[in-house]
């Protein structure tokens, strides 16, 4: 199948952007397009006009902070993975981002759009909420002096941007659920520091490599700045976040207690997946962090 009929803009700057998407109440913001693009051949997604934000200086920018980098949501996975951004962690955005699908989607695929996608077996939500992470939003005001129209853009823009920020785990409502408000984008992604000496497990179980996970879980061990907090992904619908899960660590075979207290044990099979992935996560930070 092909995509439904749509208008395409290129806007100049993110105020731009935002006044065409709150203009046009069909619109949607596409930036890789490697969610978009098969939801559009498949006719899954119609919108009446893409809005492309993926070459936006304010998307593309990287603010270093003393306690927190904030990655532009149109940050590549491959530039995470090449070591192109500087990295919050001890190197755990890299190896988070070299093992997501095919060469060829990193190169595409952008942070911000994998968590505005809300896919639970993709490999960022869990891990961002694993870290800690919050997503920033913004949009436009109701109204301004700018009219945008599908060809081009005239007159004056006087749009004032609403931003506003929050943890990943309240960003991801459900499964393919956000929080994102009418004509709002994700604009970033702000990832506290953490100390050298984090630990961080990470295991997803896929059939073959480059496929969507049917379990995934992400552990911080950050005993430096009294972190111990961990996230489970590919459920049916939000990730689940523990965030003090030293009890965890302390005692393993609280992961039975947890995933049937969350409602992750229904089905026998993927109980038994969920807890040996888990188990595999928190048995990948170093040994010392565990009897800590």
């Amino acid at each position: 199948m092909k995509p439904a009929r749509f208008d395409y803009l290129r806007p100049a700057d993110l105020p731009a952007a935002l006044t065409a998407l709150r203009d046009d109440a069909g619109a949607k913001p596409v930036s890789g397009g490697q969610s978009l693009g098969p939801m559009l051949n498949l006719r899954l997604a119609r919108p009446s006009l893409l809005v492309h934000v993926g070459a936006l200086p304010e998307l593309r920018a990287v603010e270093e902070g003393p306690d927190a980098i904030v990655y532009g949501a149109a940050i590549t996975h491959a530039e995470f993975e090449d070591g192109a951004v500087p990295d919050a962690t001890p190197g755990f955005l890299a190896r988070i981002a070299g093992g997501i699908a095919y060469r060829a989607v990193r190169n595409r695929g952008t942070i911000g759009g994998s968590l505005a996608h809300a896919d639970p077996a993709a490999d960022w939500p869990t891990t961002l909420a694993a870290l800690g992470a919050r997503v920033r939003l913004a949009r436009v005001a109701a109204h301004t002096g700018h009219q945008a129209g599908h060809t081009g853009l005239t007159g004056h823009l006087t749009a004032l941007i609403e931003p506003r920020e929050i943890p990943v785990e309240d960003f991801i409502t459900g499964a393919f659920e956000t929080a994102l408000g009418e004509g709002e984008i994700v604009t970033g992604v702000a990832v506290p520091r953490c100390h050298d000496t984090a630990r961080f497990g990470y295991r997803k179980s896929c059939r073959k490599v480059g496929e969507f996970a049917e379990a995934m879980c992400a552990v911080l061990y950050d005993p430096a700045r009294g972190v111990v907090r961990l996230a489970v992904g590919a459920t049916e619908a939000r990730q689940l976040v523990i965030q003090d899960a030293r009890f965890i660590l302390q005692d393993i075979e609280k992961i039975d207690e947890v995933l049937h207290e969350a409602g992750l044990a229904d089905d026998p099979a993927s109980f038994r997946l969920r807890r040996a992935v888990i188990r595999q996560a928190i048995a990948a930070l170093e040994p010392e962090s565990l009897s800590a």
